[in-house]
């Protein structure tokens, strides 16, 4: 084991710096991953501008206590794990074993409190435990807790996905993210009580087409929606969408909302989208896809997980219209093994590895922030042992 390891630092807003902390050494039930590469997440670029809060207005609010190491859509292999941890890591029961690939929720819950044992798969523990790569600071030993790192430390009580051998790193990376569009999933279900969500050829919006945003227009496509939309300001990003299934693309670049109604409802008969999804992560998004979706039609929003201010709405556009609003905090944890059984089963139809754009080694991670806001780049990686 190497003693020293390399981790990229963020001090404080906008300021990276190479660190070099002691090899940990696991205490009972914990591992530590060599890491093969970690995502850059939109609340990773939220976080380098300095946007910090999270699960803002409810009592787990949470401020990112620079300094920290990123990365939460992460990819390893275990370098070390004792019996404990090998027999209890792994969330589906599988006995693991060092050399195995792994991914892992960034959230670490108690699993007792009201949240954990009532509300399956959401991280809303009231006393959690730890957020890798967002809420756990580099400070204290054992230091490694995000994936822009040559290794992490996986604490006991982590949720540990061992990775079908069929997959690749970069889809294995990507289960994070796949397993927040579970909303989509959500909204499907909805259709067969009372009309509301979406059924086999219905509309389907898709604001914003970056990694969250193709993630959630891959599901629909999945799913069995007929006409799917993809709005963004970039044409690489909206080419992109149509090798994952949307029929429709509109660069909203200069356009105002009443020609993006227009647009859609030339599509959908007069009526608006069935669905709507706002995967932009700004405040003003929202409050467009209140007038975009049709009467009785619901609108999911994954995208303003970091709090980036508030707008004004009318809550009476909402009851005249009959609008069902969804929101999604991050992940879900029991979706990941699901969302990787997807990538493997849906392989040879949707090619799950073009939404990784670029790859940049440790040494280059500010290089890789600052890529992943580019409208020519869609998911960027670092690579901690490149």
């Amino acid at each position: 084991m190497p003693e020293n390891v390399r981790a990229m630092v963020l001090k404080e807003p906008g300021k990276y710096e190479l660190r070099s902390f002691p090899y940990p050494k696991p205490q009972k039930g914990a591992a530590v991953v060599k890491m093969i590469m970690s995502g850059i997440c939109g609340t990773d670029k939220h976080s380098y501008k300095g946007e910090d809060t999270q699960y803002g207005g409810t009592k787990n609010e949470v401020h990112v206590p620079y300094p920290i190491i990123q990365g939460h859509e992460n990819v390893g292999i275990i370098e070390e794990i004792d019996e404990e941890g090998a027999k209890n890591l792994e969330f589906n029961g599988e006995i693991l074993k060092v050399g195995d690939r792994v991914t892992w929720s960034p959230d670490v819950i108690c699993g007792k409190c009201y949240e954990c044992r009532y509300v399956s798969g959401y991280s809303w523990c009231q006393h959690m435990q730890g957020l890798y790569g967002n809420g756990l600071s580099c400070e204290a030993y054992p230091h490694l807790f995000g994936g822009f790192s040559e290794y992490c430390y996986i604490m006991p009580g982590a949720h540990v996905f061992k990775v079908p051998e069929e997959l690749s790193d970069e889809c294995a990376m990507l289960a994070e993210i796949m397993s927040c569009s579970w909303n989509v999933d959500k909204a499907k279900e909805f259709y067969s009580f009372s009309g509301e969500g979406f059924q086999v050829n219905d509309t389907v919006v898709v604001i914003g087409v970056g990694p969250l945003g193709m993630s959630h227009l891959i599901k629909a496509h999945i799913l069995g929606a007929g006409k799917l939309i993809a709005m963004d300001t970039s044409d690489w990003k909206l080419n992109l969408a149509k090798e994952f299934g949307a029929t429709h693309t509109y660069n909203v670049s200069g356009t105002t909302v009443e020609e993006r109604v227009e647009f859609i409802e030339q599509i959908t008969k007069g009526r608006g989208a069935d669905v709507v999804i706002e995967c932009v992560g700004r405040p003003q998004m929202f409050a467009d896809c209140l007038k975009y979706v049709r009467k009785g039609g619901m609108v999911l929003e994954p995208g303003n997980f970091v709090d980036a201010g508030d707008i004004s709405i009318s809550p009476h556009l909402i009851c005249a219209k009959n609008i069902r609003i969804i929101g999604q905090s991050s992940l879900v944890y029991n979706a990941f093994t699901p969302a990787m059984d997807m990538m493997v089963n849906f392989a040879d139809r949707i090619p799950f590895e073009r939404m990784v754009s670029h790859h940049y080694g440790l040494e280059q991670t500010e290089e890789a922030i600052v890529k992943s806001m580019a409208p020519d780049s869609m998911k960027v990686v670092v690579c901690g042992n490149k």
